[in-house]
């Protein structure tokens, strides 16, 4: 090809300009310490990185070329209680953090005292397709008062800046195998890292400054916040730093009601000085530092607040300083072996590998091989491999035993009032967190949501009494950390069935696990009471409805979707859904089996079986050969909604199967091909879970390749967009079940559990180990070219274990801790 000598001779000048550009730019920015608190996702990093790296470890890692620029490209660090966004800089550094209490609002009664008697004529307008009048009536009278919820927020910032201002060789990452951040670069022949990591052994985020040559240690460090707290020297502490603030609102009587939370930075040097001047604090050329971030509230605990303990005594300032105290003696390898020990005892229960070609891809920088995996329009297996373990390890990272349950965004949000205000969602987010944690063998970390089912179980009860005069609890569409219960935001938050999808969960615990001690005393009691409720507030559908004589949900609401009424206005309201149907036949089957394992309670699980014959059926459109939405057959508005309620019925639960229920199970088929193969993040991550289920992995594969490629960001967080984790975890559940199910009841009570029943042909080889299924198993696989090699499979209870695969069976009769050996014929070939 010729090229013009002219464009020859000055084709340097536009990149001349723009490095000048960039130079002056980055020169004209301050240091990290010294710019004002105005917290936005950006940020800004003086120093100039050059050079291409080599991926830092082997193994699952994500890393990358250059330090992060948006929130949305920093790494995730947690231990279910501090979360932290590490960006990586090298002039300049962020940490942000969050403490998983740090809520606004308080407890209080928000029931509308106008929705009791409301609710009959409610009622009637439905029931007499007024559907728009009863809208606007219950608008009126039934939402909460407020009707909206305060947010979670953003506990604080650390800032740092250094007097390095370029970097060679500079690499950032996240290795999911110790769940330490590090950050290494090369600068005047000085080799830096910094590892980071929150510390699940000691509660504490630690980040250890090291250098290749003693005396380089050198750095600035400020703790900032948004709003609400200020930062002052820790006067017990020469070498720290405190964020001290507390949240402004106050109740009707004008008291103070909002958190007190701190955040601390302490630093142990070795060698140099440490001093605070002027509010920042110094660190001079030491030869290692170890910088020590501590949080804390004086939020009471879910278990306080459900034993009606609202406040606590507890000084967050001096929580910081004595977890500070408590690691400070400590050697920096002893508190990381610690941190990964404890991490591991999670993590390595379960690995993944699926065989790839695509060796380019391997060894690509995260943010690369998505691209990579864009332009090819699926990504590589070995990124579905990296985005699985991501996903077991943020939720190991931000649902530890004892903590707050995973929210919208983790435990990690930078702003006042996030997006959602970061709550919890209960018409399918929160559920969808907690998908993965029974088979992929997370059972411990379930707990947080049972503790916050257990909280929400009286100011449900008193919301189930005053809104609807019914026994039991309820829950409507979101809550918070102190107990809402009432319906929010709108008329779409008057749906009442938030407790009773919350509830499965329990069960579902029980069913892998078999503790009947946790189902006795935790989960049954819960799920009864949802159960309770639903039979107070189903009603009989009148004559002249679609269902006459049949119970109904009334008023009845399909999240967050619009219909058309024949007058072609839109509408929201309808009674029976179909969704409210479906969960409230998997609650009531669910509350008759437990009640049946515990040998308790006949006379309610006889009650339970009669309503169950009498609920409206779940019923296909005879236009569109789809399963209806509504108890009417209405047009959709939004025909590709991002949520698709309606299946409910296919997954999570399972009244819709392909061997059980053909008819539903090729209409539900329909419905997923109409609603299309696009939508949010966690709609994506939804419908890859209901392809798994009609057993179609190349479709399946297909929609979790569009979740990888169009709506996953930089730092493999889920984008719905903005920023939501539920996707992240709920394609992590889909993942898992191409390659284990186990939902499937025989005759006699037993679960069946399939091996590759919705295995991608982009997955066709690979090995699992660790993966969980019903009945308390444990299971590996190994297969190749789409074809079984071997199994094994562990027995943790004892009992019938029933394997299928294809038109291939095996049933035996295990003993408690028997390892049963399968090969590609599902034939037995030894045990241990």
């Amino acid at each position: 090809m010729l090229i013009n000598t002219s464009f020859r001779k000055y084709s340097w000048v536009p990149v001349f300009l723009l490095f000048a550009t960039t130079i002056h730019a980055q020169s004209t920015i301050p240091p990290a310490v010294e710019r004002p608190a105005d917290i936005t996702a950006q940020w800004a990093d003086r120093a100039q990185c050059s050079g291409l790296a080599s991926k830092p470890i082997n193994g699952n890692v994500l890393w990358y070329r250059n330090p992060a620029r948006l929130w949305e490209e920093a790494l995730p660090i947690g231990n279910g209680r501090i979360g932290a966004m590490i960006f990586g800089g090298v002039a300049d550094e962020r940490i942000q953090l969050n403490e998983s209490t740090l809520w606004d609002g308080y407890p209080m009664d928000a029931d509308n005292p106008a929705a009791l008697k409301a609710l009959p004529e409610v009622r009637r307008l439905l029931f007499e397709n007024k559907n728009n009048e009863a809208v606007k009536l219950a608008s009126a009278t039934m939402l909460g008062k407020p009707e909206r919820i305060k947010p979670y927020q953003s506990l604080g910032e650390v800032w740092i800046d250094q007097p390095v201002i370029a970097a060679e060789h500079y690499s950032r990452s996240l290795d999911l195998a110790t769940a330490v951040a590090t950050v290494k670069y090369i600068s005047d022949g000085v080799e830096y890292t910094r590892e980071n990591f929150a510390s699940l052994a000691n509660d504490v985020v630690i980040v250890r400054f090291t250098a290749s040559r003693p005396g380089k240690i050198n750095f600035r460090l400020v703790l900032k916040r948004q709003q609400d707290a200020q930062c002052l020297p820790d006067t017990a502490d020469p070498a720290a730093l405190i964020l001290e603030g507390r949240l402004p609102i106050k109740d009707q009587g004008g008291n103070p009601r909002g958190l007190r939370f701190a955040a601390r930075a302490k630093v142990l040097n070795s060698g140099g000085n440490v001093y605070v001047k002027d509010g920042i604090l110094h660190i001079e050329n030491a030869n290692s530092a170890t910088l020590f971030i501590t949080g804390a509230t004086n939020y009471p605990g879910l278990k306080n607040l459900t034993n009606g303990i609202t406040a606590v005594d507890t000084d967050p300032v001096q929580q910081c300083r004595s977890k500070a105290a408590a690691v400070a003696p400590k050697s920096y390898t002893a508190l990381k072996s610690a941190h990964i020990a404890t991490y591991k005892q999670y993590a390595d229960r379960m690995t993944l590998h699926f065989d790839t070609d695509d060796v380019q891809a391997t060894h690509l920088p995260t943010d690369e091989r998505l691209e990579h995996a864009r332009r090819l329009g699926a990504p590589d297996a070995g990124l579905v491999e990296l985005y699985f373990q991501f996903g077991r390890y943020l939720l190991i990272s931000s649902s530890q035993p004892g903590c707050m349950p995973a929210n919208l965004q983790g435990i990690w949000a930078w702003q006042m009032t996030p997006p959602w205000n970061a709550d919890y969602h209960t018409n399918i987010n929160v559920q969808m967190n907690y998908w993965p944690a029974e088979i992929t063998n997370l059972s411990e970390l379930h707990g947080p949501l049972f503790d916050l089912e257990e909280q929400l179980a009286k100011p449900g009860a008193r919301t189930a009494r005053q809104t609807y005069g019914a026994r039991g609890w309820v829950v409507h569409h979101l809550t918070d950390a102190w107990g809402f219960t009432a319906p929010a935001d709108g008329p779409q938050g008057i749906w009442p069935m938030g407790a009773a999808w919350l509830v499965q969960h329990l069960w579902e615990h029980y069913c892998y696990t078999g503790d009947k001690k946790f189902l006795l005393q935790r989960g049954y009691p819960l799920m009864k009471g949802a159960a309770e409720f639903m039979l107070d507030f189903l009603v009989e559908a009148p004559a002249g409805t679609v269902c006459p004589g049949k119970l109904v949900t009334n008023p009845s609401y399909s999240p967050e979707n619009i219909f058309k009424l024949p007058d072609g206005t839109n509408s929201v309201f309808t009674y029976g859904a179909t969704m409210d149907i479906e969960i409230i036949h998997n609650l009531l089957s669910n509350c008759i089996a437990a009640a049946e394992t515990l040998g308790i309670d006949r006379a309610f699980r006889d009650q339970c079986a009669t309503v169950l014959k009498r609920l409206a059926p779940v019923r296909i459109s005879p236009v569109t050969g789809r399963i209806m939405e509504w108890a009417e057959d209405y047009k959709e508005v939004e025909p590709h909604h991002r949520h698709t309620s309606h299946l409910f019925g296919l997954y999570p639960g399972n009244q819709i199967t392909t061997e059980g229920t053909p008819d539903l199970a090729a209409a539900a088929r329909k419905t997923l091909e109409g609603r299309g193969d696009d939508g949010t993040g966690w709609s994506l991550a939804w419908k890859v879970n209901m392809w798994n289920r009609l057993h179609d992995g190349n479709h399946a594969f297909s929609l979790l390749s569009g979740l990888i490629t169009k709506k996953t960001l930089p730092n493999l967080f889920d984008n719905h967009p903005p920023f939501q984790i539920d996707g992240n975890f709920g394609a992590t559940a889909a993942i898992a079940e191409m390659l284990l199910q186990s939902q499937h009841k025989r005759s006699d009570g037993t679960f069946e559990i399939e091996f590759l029943p919705s295995l991608p042909d982009a997955l066709a080889s690979g090995r699992v180990s660790g993966l969980c299924a019903r009945g308390g198993f444990v299971v590996n696989i190994e297969w190749r070219q789409g074809k079984l090699v071997k199994a094994s499979i562990l027995s943790k209870l004892g009992g019938p274990l029933n394997i299928r695969m294809g038109n291939k069976s095996f049933s035996y009769n295990t003993r408690k801790g028997e390892l049963v050996k399968l090969n590609s014929q599902l034939i037995k070939v030894i045990s241990s």
